[in-house]
């Protein structure tokens, strides 16, 4: 019985509207930042920082951001890459036209004008509804990969057409080691989480699902249709204009628009799908998922081929990983529709009588 409440009782609203009342769920994350903060920098070498820990932290809350769109708001996105792109962009251009400007606020910005394009490309969400709006927000991944490879301002004219930033700090610390970068995404994605789990379990959170479940019943109730889904654009296009920033001077350090490719709006998507829709810790399970996949795929097949007397080529790995990815979205669809974090759910309703049964 580890995961009992029996007699975690409440005495007032505060402590009943908490974000975590159950106690095993407090400590437990508690737990984890602890162990993130203060355990992983030693433990992690800077390999698994570079190519695994800091991918996995930005995409998280990239998904995070995508989560709030699809899942709990259900409006259908396919321009997350673009919005990415728009926060990478803007933040670079300040970065380099603003002398002195903290990288914070670069950041920030960058998911302010990331806001502005999410909220005109969810215009359309007003009138249109599933494969129409992702068409719509298609064209915003197709507009911002025209604009950002023609227009050659947004990369201070760069011969190369590529964008590039260095000597990063952030309130008088250098951000430049892996260590140093991953504190600091790990940091970001804290104080977003706990920002979007607010906002999920508030009214405006409630209104995104009330959108979600059934449009017009919301509307007859009196939520205002418009308000709630460009509100879901704005927080959504935000956080992931973050990510984007945070991907592009943090992780890559020098990019051109590729790195936002249509290839990552799916990514980000499908981070969803996988985790699970319309939750918190779904955008941190598909995260993980979609990061460790490939890596462990790279390291377990040629092992596999060795032991049957076969050499798996590069090539055969990269449509391998092709196969069981798209494989196992289809198996996750079928099986489980509602991702991992159902999955973490159950395990959490079995640990209440574990180990007696019924």
């Amino acid at each position: 019985m580890f995961y009992r409440e029996n007699g975690q009782f409440k005495t007032s609203y505060k402590a009943d509207q908490q974000i975590f009342p159950i106690a095993q769920d407090r400590w437990g994350v508690l737990l984890i930042v602890a162990f993130a903060f203060l355990a992983v920098p030693f433990l992690a070498d800077e390999y698994m920082m570079r190519a695994i820990l800091i991918p996995f932290l930005i995409l998280s809350l990239a998904a995070l951001g995508v989560n709030i769109l699809v899942g709990y708001c259900g409006q259908i996105s396919l321009g997350s890459g673009a919005f990415m792109a728009v926060g990478a962009y803007a933040a670079f251009n300040c970065w380099v036209r603003l002398e002195g400007i903290p990288l914070v606020a670069a950041l920030l910005v960058g998911g302010f004008f990331a806001t502005l394009v999410g909220i005109f490309f969810g215009i359309p969400s007003l009138r249109v509804k599933g494969l129409y709006l992702s068409v719509a927000t298609l064209a915003a991944q197709f507009f911002c990969d025209w604009a950002f490879l023609r227009i050659k301002w947004f990369t201070n004219d760069s011969a190369s057409g590529t964008a590039s930033v260095a000597n990063l700090t952030a309130f008088g610390f250098d951000v430049v080691t892996p260590l140093q970068k991953y504190i600091f995404c790990l940091s970001v994605l804290v104080v977003f989480g706990l920002l979007a789990k607010n906002l999920v379990r508030g009214a405006i959170g409630r209104e995104w699902m009330a959108i979600r479940d059934m449009d017009v019943a919301a509307a007859v109730i009196g939520i205002r249709p418009m308000y709630a889904k460009l509100s879901a654009f704005a927080v959504s296009s935000f956080i992931v204009g973050v990510a984007g920033a945070l991907w592009a001077f943090v992780h890559l350090g020098s990019w051109e628009p590729a790195a936002f490719s249509v290839d990552r709006s799916f990514q980000l998507l499908f981070m969803v799908i996988l985790g699970g829709m319309g939750s918190i810790m779904g955008s941190f399970f598909g995260a993980a998922f979609i990061v460790i996949l490939p890596i462990a795929i790279n390291i377990v097949l040629p092992v596999l081929g060795s032991l049957v007397g076969v050499e798996v080529s590069t090539a055969a790995l990269t449509h391998a990983e092709q196969i069981i990815f798209g494989a196992l979205i289809v198996w996750f669809l079928i099986v489980e529709p509602h991702g991992l974090a159902k999955l973490w759910s159950v395990g959490k309703q079995k640990m209440r009588v574990w180990p007696f049964p019924h």
